[in-house]
């Protein structure tokens, strides 16, 4: 099931970066980006949220902050920031707004104001979660951090390693990497949090809603019915009923409405799948149920959702 959550914030020429840096220094992150995750390969960093909270990273330590709110990287809490990263990762100097992109360029998908970098950090950004993704991003808190001792994954170094190779295909490679490392470091958190976790993480290890959950996510488009699905799992209809609502706080069926409409949102952006061929997909039997349905949940209709959608992608340079 977190893999089926994970499939909204799917790296899409994400936007990655290794920063070298040097005492006194200090981020100031306004890119609106839905989730970002900042890995500290060498050195120490400070993540500060504009909510008040604090969090110091050592070497090793991953962080993974929900957005689109701001906050600051930086040396130390003192530190006042003297560069903002804008929308679709632009670098400027809070001084005098002037660009540090290309002054500071240190190479394939490297920058910092030296070569030397006491502190080096990896910072990966999803510009967008998409509808499937909301879930997930729900049940984070502002900052999740990750110390290397709970989770001594050697996935973020590859990714860093990765991230500094011009080939081709390389894209592809780091949004998978990026990817793999998002899943496996939210995996950890969260079974490490199993009585905290939201209810659709317990769903996946309980036989029977976990077993529907699959059916449901891997055939979308079908009807499905609740005794079919009670038949499948070998419980009553109302057995599968309340233990579905008790974990996922809404009967089968309607959970299926909404992941239809969800998967319909993102591939209006990420497709250019006319309106029947997705209708189909999602398992409305023409597009004009699908976008009455559309519109109940989303209060536009998908013609509006894909104008506005794709406008925004291309505002920030997507």
């Amino acid at each position: 099931m977190l893999e089926v959550m994970l499939e909204g914030p799917r790296a899409r020429g994400a936007f990655l970066l290794r920063s070298l840096l040097e005492p006194p220094w200090s981020l100031r992150i306004e890119d609106e980006a839905a989730l970002a995750v900042v890995s500290v390969t060498r050195g120490t960093a400070w993540l500060l949220t504009d909510a008040g909270e604090r969090h110091e990273l050592g070497a090793g330590d991953l962080a993974i902050v929900r957005g689109p709110g701001h906050y600051t990287a930086c040396d130390r809490p003192s530190t006042p920031p003297s560069i903002v990263i804008g929308p679709g990762g632009e670098c400027s100097s809070s001084a005098d707004g002037s660009p540090l992109a290309e002054v500071w360029g240190r190479g394939v998908r490297t920058w910092g104001p030296g070569e030397r970098g006491d502190t080096v950090l990896l910072t990966g950004t999803y510009e967008d979660a998409g509808e499937t993704g909301r879930p997930l991003l729900a049940a984070l808190p502002d900052v999740v951090v990750l110390r290397r001792d709970a989770w001594p994954s050697t996935l973020p170094d590859l990714l860093a390693q990765e991230a500094t190779i011009d080939a081709p295909g390389q894209r592809a490679v780091l949004d998978r990497l990026l990817d793999v490392v998002l899943i496996s470091a939210l995996r950890t958190w969260f079974a490490g949090r199993a009585e905290e976790a939201p209810g659709w993480f317990r769903a996946q290890g309980d036989p029977v809603v976990g077993t529907v959950l699959g059916l449901l996510e891997a055939a979308p488009e079908r009807a499905w019915t609740v005794s079919e699905l009670a038949d499948r799992v070998g419980v009553s209809r109302a057995a599968l009923g309340r233990r579905f609502t008790e974990l996922l706080g809404q009967p089968p069926i309607a959970y299926l409405t909404q992941r239809r409409l969800q998967l319909a949102a993102d591939l209006l952006l990420e497709s250019d799948a006319t309106l029947p061929t997705i209708a189909r997909r999602v398992g409305y039997g023409s597009p004009f149920a699908l976008s009455a349905a559309f519109k109940r949940e989303f209060g536009r209709s998908p013609q509006e959702h894909r104008r506005g959608g794709l406008g925004a992608r291309t505002a920030v340079g997507g």
